[in-house]
C-alpha cells in the first residue's frame, strides 16, 4: 500500500509540480508595463534632452555643413569617432529616432489607458460617505432641529450650487468636483504626444537646406541650385514650392572701438523675392526674422565675401570673370580663404588658392593681416597652380578646396599680395590674374516643416494642461444626516481633498451652518429663560468651560 499522510491530506507519493516560467507571452506583458510606466517615459524624456545637447553645441550638416569638414579635419581621431557616433547630425542619427520612437510608444501606451479611465471616473457616481466620517482629513458635527430629509435635502442645494457632482445615498449625500484637474493632465500628455508627432512628421514630409547667394545673385528653388539638400523620408523633389529670391545687397555695421571692437551690431540682407507667379516683393531678411514664402522659412545664417577676379590664359583670353565665395578662416576679422579653378584656361588648366584680408594691415612682425572685419583696405594674398584641375573625373569636388596638389596640380611662382586693381602675371605665359573688388555673400537655411504649425498649437495646448493640472485639485465632501434623542438631528460632514482645501471646507461647513442652524450647546442659555441666583452663575460658568472644551476639539480635528 503507498502511505499518505492522512493529517495534512497530502500523497507523498504524487509527483511535485515545478511552477512554470512566464513564457513569451508573460515576458512580452512584462515588458510592456515597463516601457509603459511613467517612469520610463521620464527617463526617455531625459534621454531625449541629453541627446539633443551635441546637436545645439556642435556644427550640423544639415546647417553648416562646410563647418562640419572644419570640425573633423581639425580634431583628428577624435572628429572621426564623433562623426561615427552621427554627433553632427543628431536629429537623424538611428539612436536619437530609437529614443523618440521609444518614448512615443511609452506616452501612448500610458496615456490612453488613463484616458479611458478618466472617462469612467467622469460619469461614475460619487462614491458613498466611509462609515466614519470623522477620520478624514476635514470633518465637523453638530446637532440641529431640522429633520434628516430636510438637512440633506439643505446640503444638496447648497453643495449643488458650489458646482459640485452631486448624488443622494441612503442617510447622506455625496459630492464631488475637480475631475478638471486630471483632465488638464491629461490633455498635457496627450498634448506632448501630438507635439512628438507633429516632430516627426514634419521630418519625415518636411525638408533642409542650404544655399550661398552672392550679391546680384538670385536663386531658384530648385533642387540643382541647393549647396546641401536634406529631404525627410516622405518628401519628393517634386514637391518643392517655385520661387526665387534675388539679393541686392547685404549692409553689416560694427563697433568701431573700445574692447568691443569689430563686433556686429547689425546685419541684415536687402532681398527680392516672388512666390510662384505673383508680384516680386522686397524684404530686409535679419537674424530671427526669417521669410515665410512657399510653405518655407528662409533662414540668414551667416556671410562672408566673394572677391571678384578676371583672369586670362595663356593665349590671352579671358578664361574666367567673377566672384569666388571665401569663407571665413575666423568670424573676429573675416580673415578669409577660398579657390579659384579656371578648368577652360588654355594651354592648361589654372587654380589659384587666396585668402583675403577685408582691412589689411602688418602685424608686429610685419605679416598681413586683417584689423577689422569691415572691407576698409581690402587685399588677397594669391597663390598660383596650373595642371589638371580633376574636374572631368566624374568624382564630385569642393569648390572651397584644390584636389590633386603636388599630384595633377602644380605651383606656379610664390603667393603674392594684391591690392584692388592690381595684377598677377603668371611665369612661362601661363596667363595672369587680376584682383577686381569683392561683393558679399550671404548663407541662406531653407526650412520646410508641415509639422510646424501643429506643434505650436500642441505646446500651446500642454501648457494650458499643466496650468490646468497645478490649480484644480480633486475634492470630495460627504453630509450625514441621522435621527438622535429628543427630536434632534445629528449632521456629520467630511471632507477629503489632493491638496490643501481647507478653506473651501471651512466655507461649506458655515453655509451649511446656515441653512441649517445648529442647536445650542447643552447648559448654554437657551433665549427667554433669564438665569437666577447662584443657579445663574453656575450655568454661566459651565457653559464657558464647555464652550472651551469644544473649541479645543474643533481645533484638534481641523
Amino acid at each position: 500500500m503507498q502511505a499518505t499522510d492522512v493529517r495534512a491530506g497530502k500523497d507523498e507519493t504524487a509527483p511535485v509540480v515545478k511552477p512554470k516560467g512566464l513564457g513569451p507571452v508573460g515576458w512580452l506583458r512584462w515588458g510592456w508595463r515597463q516601457l509603459t510606466s511613467m517612469r520610463t517615459a521620464l527617463i526617455l524624456l531625459f534621454l531625449v534632452a541629453l541627446g539633443s545637447i551635441p546637436g545645439g553645441l556642435l556644427p550640423q550638416r544639415g546647417q553648416a555643413p562646410e563647418q562640419v569638414a572644419a570640425y573633423i579635419s581639425g580634431h583628428g581621431w577624435l572628429g572621426s569617432v564623433m562623426d561615427r557616433l552621427s554627433l553632427f547630425d543628431v536629429f537623424a542619427a538611428p539612436w536619437f529616432a530609437a529614443i523618440y520612437i521609444l518614448l512615443f510608444v511609452s506616452l501612448a501606451g500610458c496615456v490612453i489607458p488613463r484616458i479611458l479611465k478618466h472617462g469612467q471616473n467622469v460619469r461614475a457616481r460619487p462614491p458613498a460617505a466611509p462609515r466614519n466620517l470623522g477620520r478624514l482629513p476635514q470633518s465637523e458635527t453638530y446637532e440641529t432641529d431640522a429633520t434628516p430629509d430636510q438637512s440633506l435635502e439643505r446640503a444638496h442645494e447648497l453643495l449643488k450650487g458650489r458646482r459640485f457632482r452631486v448624488d443622494a445615498h441612503q442617510g447622506s449625500v455625496a459630492a464631488e468636483k475637480g475631475h478638471f484637474g486630471e483632465t488638464g493632465n491629461l490633455i498635457f500628455h496627450l498634448a506632448l504626444l501630438v507635439l512628438l508627432f507633429s516632430v516627426g512628421s514634419g521630418a519625415a514630409f518636411g525638408y533642409k537646406g542650404n544655399v550661398l547667394v552672392t550679391e546680384g545673385g538670385a536663386f531658384s528653388n530648385t533642387l540643382t541650385n541647393y549647396d546641401a539638400f536634406k529631404p525627410g523620408r516622405e518628401f519628393s523633389a517634386d514637391e518643392l514650392a517655385p520661387f526665387t529670391i534675388d539679393l541686392d545687397r547685404f549692409h553689416a555695421s560694427y563697433i568701431t572701438s573700445g574692447k568691443n571692437l569689430g563686433q556686429p551690431t547689425s546685419f541684415y540682407a536687402k532681398i527680392r523675392y516672388k512666390d510662384g507667379s505673383g508680384p516680386q516683393k522686397p524684404y530686409d531678411l535679419q537674424v530671427n526674422h526669417p521669410l515665410s514664402v512657399g510653405g518655407t522659412k528662409v533662414y540668414l545664417l551667416g556671410h562672408g565675401y566673394a572677391p571678384t577676379f578676371t583672369v586670362k590664359d595663356g593665349k590671352g583670353q579671358i578664361a574666367f570673370q567673377g566672384s569666388a565665395p571665401f569663407l571665413p578662416m575666423e568670424e573676429k576679422t573675416f580673415t578669409s580663404e577660398g579657390v579659384i579653378k579656371v578648368p577652360d584656361a588654355q594651354p592648361s588648366q589654372l587654380g589659384f588658392y587666396g585668402i583675403f584680408f577685408p582691412s589689411a594691415a602688418p602685424d608686429q612682425a610685419g605679416k598681413t593681416i586683417s584689423a577689422f572685419p569691415a572691407a576698409l583696405n581690402p587685399r588677397v594674398s594669391i597663390v598660383p597652380f596650373k595642371g589638371n584641375l580633376g574636374l572631368d573625373s566624374g568624382v564630385p569636388q569642393s569648390v572651397y578646396r584644390l584636389e590633386g596638389l603636388g599630384k595633377t596640380l602644380f605651383p606656379v611662382g610664390k603667393a603674392q599680395g594684391l591690392q584692388v586693381g592690381q595684377t598677377l602675371t603668371l611665369p612661362a605665359g601661363a596667363g595672369s590674374i587680376t584682383f577686381t573688388g569683392y561683393k558679399e555673400w550671404v548663407s541662406l537655411a531653407l526650412n520646410h516643416d508641415p509639422g510646424r504649425v501643429p506643434a505650436l498649437a500642441a505646446a500651446v495646448i500642454a501648457i494650458f494642461g499643466i496650468v490646468t493640472s497645478f490649480l484644480i485639485r480633486r475634492r470630495r465632501v460627504w453630509v450625514r444626516a441621522s435621527a438622535a434623542e429628543g427630536g434632534r438631528t445629528v449632521v456629520e460632514v467630511g471632507g477629503l481633498a489632493l491638496g490643501n482645501a481647507t478653506a473651501e471646507f471651512d466655507d461649506i461647513v458655515s453655509d451649511l451652518r446656515q441653512r441649517i442652524p445648529a442647536l445650542p450647546e447643552p447648559g448654554s442659555e437657551s433665549p427667554g429663560i433669564e438665569p437666577t441666583g447662584s443657579d445663574s452663575t453656575g450655568s454661566e460658568s459651565g457653559s464657558e468651560s464647555i464652550s472651551g472644551a469644544g473649541t479645543a476639539g474643533d481645533q484638534n480635528e481641523e
